[in-house]
């Protein structure tokens, strides 16, 4: 387990604000921000995103319909349209993706717990405890 999936889970389980997750996003370099847009679409993949999840992910997002990735989102097989987000470079581009692929990880990921985990599962990140000031502070 790595920090960095830890916050993004907490992120998309809404246990982290998302205006704190984007400021650590910003705070990263480029390379840095790179890697956790992969990582974010691995987590996407992983908790079986359907082409489906797009509208409600753009609502969830605040992203309008028109920016790049929610286009991108919006358009053919999933997986390859997250690859094509997770590799948008310019910054403002990359904020996007980054509200956009947190969004999609929690549609995806809810519906898993609905259907698969609902009866409990091995899952690290579906046993994340509620965030307090003083753990994390």
């Amino acid at each position: 387990m790595h920090a960095r999936d830890v916050r993004l889970n907490e992120l998309a389980q809404g246990l982290r604000p998302m205006s704190e997750g984007i400021a650590w996003f910003e705070a990263l370099g480029a390379e840095e921000q790179s890697e956790v847009l992969l990582s974010l679409r691995h987590h996407c993949i992983q908790a079986r995103a359907l082409t489906e999840d797009a509208d409600e992910s753009i609502r969830r997002s605040g992203l309008r319909p028109t920016h790049t990735p929610a286009v991108l989102v919006s358009r053919g097989r999933i997986d390859v349209q997250l690859r094509k987000i997770a590799a948008l470079t310019p910054l403002d581009e990359r904020r996007k993706s980054f509200r956009l692929l947190v969004a999609v990880l929690a549609v995806a990921d809810e519906r898993r717990r609905e259907r698969s985990c609902a009866g409990g599962c091995g899952h690290w990140w579906h046993r994340l405890p509620a965030r307090t000031e003083a753990r994390y502070g």
